[in-house]
């Protein structure tokens, strides 16, 4: 008698917050309705208006996590809620969980195989799906094809040699670096030039395109022993060093700009840099050394 008791007052407490909570929403007062309508649904978890009307509202803030969390609530219990799944199957959608879209969607049409607006969201659904998968595979293929060593393709012995130099290893190290960089190095003229060029062209890639394309990885990521050194450090500009004007040069040559990216080459890189010598190299490694830091070895 007692739990049955409770049981009626909460209910009533419930029809009563959500009662409150229609209102503040009629008037536009829709954060006073999601604070009525959260406190029906605590007095009675079981009210499926206050959930529904909760997640719409949710849903129109753009919290989609909290929103999808009450229509799954709602779609849980039987008789099937249409308009509950209509609106978790958009949310997916948006979110490009578009199997669980399509379960949705599934879900209504099995109820109501003419149901105009499920049948309509199901077709953007599959295109969107299709559409996600085909990119998946693209990036797929695309990552696969950067990845081939540079020993797989026909060189020139200079070329190669060059390239060795540069710790350029594979068809992604060469998008990361520009014409003026490959020129800046000893033994590579245009013939060598127009060699990698066509390499890339046959692959429908070109020099430096990794440096415009915002998805792609930074054009020389940071060695290991260079990730714990702080940001403010690593992108100090070269122009804070104390460099001769040869050694600035080159480094504008090298397309280098900031203390980590220096950091980030080998010796053998700065010297493969024509008109850079022994002195330029010694001049930079001493000036690293006020900040902490190494030129990048070789395992690393």
């Amino acid at each position: 008698m007692i739990d049955t008791a409770v049981s009626t007052i909460n209910e009533r407490a419930s029809e009563e917050f959500f009662r409150k909570g229609n209102e503040s929403e009629a008037q536009a007062l829709h954060e006073k309705a999601v604070e009525f309508y959260e406190r029906a649904l605590n007095e009675n978890p079981d009210h499926e208006q206050a959930c529904f009307r909760l997640a719409v509202l949710y849903d129109r803030q753009a919290d989609d996590a909290k929103a999808i969390e009450l229509y799954e609530r709602l779609c849980t219990s039987q008789p099937v809620h249409l308009n509950a799944l209509i609106n978790l199957a958009v949310l997916y959608e948006d979110n490009n969980l578009y199997e669980e879209a399509r379960r949705c969607l599934r879900a209504v049409l099995d109820t109501d195989p003419n149901h105009k607006r499920a049948r309509l969201f199901m077709k953007d659904v599959e295109s969107a799906r299709s559409m996600y998968i085909d990119e998946d595979n693209r990036d797929e293929k695309h990552s696969t094809v950067l990845s081939i060593p540079i020993t797989d393709f026909e060189l020139s012995v200079r070329s190669r040699n060059c390239l060795k130099k540069m710790n350029i290893k594979n068809l992604g190290d060469l998008l990361k670096v520009t014409e003026p960089e490959l020129l800046s190095f000893k033994n590579f003229g245009e013939t060598s030039l127009c060699e990698i060029k066509a390499l890339l062209t046959a692959k429908n890639l070109r020099l430096g395109q990794a440096l415009e394309d915002p998805r792609s990885t930074p054009k020389r990521p940071l060695p290991p022993s260079l990730t714990n050194i702080p940001n403010d450090v690593l992108n100090k500009s070269v122009s804070d060093l104390e460099l001769s004007v040869r050694s600035r040069k080159a480094l504008q040559r090298l397309n280098i700009n900031t203390i980590g990216e220096l950091a980030g080459r080998t010796e053998a890189e700065l010297l493969g840099c024509k008109n850079f010598g022994q002195t330029s190299l010694t001049e930079i490694k001493q000036q690293l050394t006020t900040f902490g830091l190494a030129l990048r070895k070789l395992e690393d």
